[in-house]
């Protein structure tokens, strides 16, 4: 880094990339602000410049003394110790300023020393207080699932024929008679717990009425007078509950009752067809099914207007996915569980990260 970048980075004030210190003297102080920036998305800790933005600089003696502080503090102050690279950044008569860079963590969640794990809140760190966070930093690193979570359904609540038919079509295989083998072989199916409960997953596809069990998972679907949404007034509207391919099925007979139908050359005698081929629904339905956030307790939503259709999935696209990296084939599948069952047939999915780009190719 040139003095130059450095002036312009500095000019752009502290954020939740940037960070400002005149010095640095505590290895545990330093730990907990590297242990934030690679639990969010990475970031520069610039040591010899003031809140302000000048930059004073260090001496060399201070220089000495700092690198070898980051280097305790990211070898020993945090778990797991960290791989951070610095610069120094010469300001003029004999000063200079160190320019940590820390990268966004690869395992995270990162500790302290002392076992708290810290996040980045605008310029300042805050510490991780919920279930939730501690849960979505494990799925950012790959560690945990959102389908993984543990429910309190039993066994008992598993719809037996029909799993039972599953089994037989996808593994021409036996539902065992014992309770005990049931268990087990839910478990090696990765659709229910060590403790023997049913997961999400195991609930979201499986159970009898998972409506009962987690009732926020559902489609909320509403046709909508014009092209805007109205408080009172609708054509149409139906929640679709139960497993995922019953969700799909009805949300997917919503769209196509609430389309108009065209003629597309046909006969007068003919019926019409669907004004959007149902094959574009059928992709992104099973999208906002399958890699939904389901961290987030919300429902998805179904809005049908005059001039357009919204398929609004709860939560934010995961990690480093893009509008413009999905339209270009790139996928993250959030729910790996859902993922590997709808694609044995329990939806129609593919999995290879091209249904929008069908979706569009149909309907662009």
């Amino acid at each position: 880094m040139l003095l130059k970048e450095l002036r312009s980075s500095v000019a752009l004030g502290e954020d939740s990339r940037r960070q400002f210190k005149q010095d640095v003297s505590n290895a545990d102080s330093l730990a907990a602000e590297m242990a934030a920036f690679a639990n969010t998305e990475g970031g520069t800790i610039f040591i010899g410049v003031t809140d302000e933005g000048a930059l004073p600089g260090l001496d060399k003696a201070d220089v000495a003394r700092i690198n070898q502080l980051i280097s305790n503090a990211a070898s020993q102050n945090v778990r797991s110790p960290l791989t951070v690279q610095s610069t120094n950044v010469a300001v003029g008569k004999g000063r200079v300023v160190i320019a940590l860079i820390v990268p966004k963590g690869l395992d995270k969640p990162y500790f302290d020393r002392n076992g708290i794990i810290w996040l980045k809140n605008g310029a300042d760190k805050r510490r991780v207080n919920s279930k939730e966070e501690l849960r979505r930093l494990f799925q950012f690193s790959d560690q945990f699932h959102a389908d993984q979570l543990p429910t309190q359904a039993g066994i008992e609540k598993l719809d037996k024929l029909r799993f039972r038919d599953f089994l037989r079509q996808a593994y021409n295989q036996d539902f065992p008679d014992s309770e005990a083998d049931q268990i087990r072989l839910l478990q090696n199916m990765g659709l229910a717990t060590e403790e023997g409960m049913l997961n999400l997953a195991g609930v979201l596809l499986f159970a009898e009425r998972p409506e009962w069990i987690k009732p926020l998972f559902i489609v909320k679907a509403i046709r909508y007078p014009g092209n805007s949404v109205h408080s009172t007034d609708y054509l149409d509207a139906e929640d679709f509950s139960g497993t995922l391919p019953r969700i799909f099925e009805g949300s997917l007979a919503f769209i196509m009752r609430n389309l108009r139908k065209v003629q597309s050359g046909q006969g007068v005698n003919a019926p019409g067809l669907p004004e959007i081929p149902p094959s574009v629904f059928e992709e992104l339905l099973v999208n906002a099914l399958v890699h939904r956030d389901y961290l987030v307790n919300a429902s998805i939503r179904l809005f049908i207007f005059d001039d357009r259709i919204e398929i609004i999935s709860p939560g934010h696209l995961p990690n480093n996915l893009t509008v413009e990296r999905i339209r270009s084939g790139i996928s993250n599948i959030r729910n790996p569980i859902l993922v590997s069952y709808a694609a044995k047939g329990l939806l129609p999915y593919r999995g290879l990260g091209s249904g929008i780009k069908r979706a569009l190719a149909e309907w662009p």
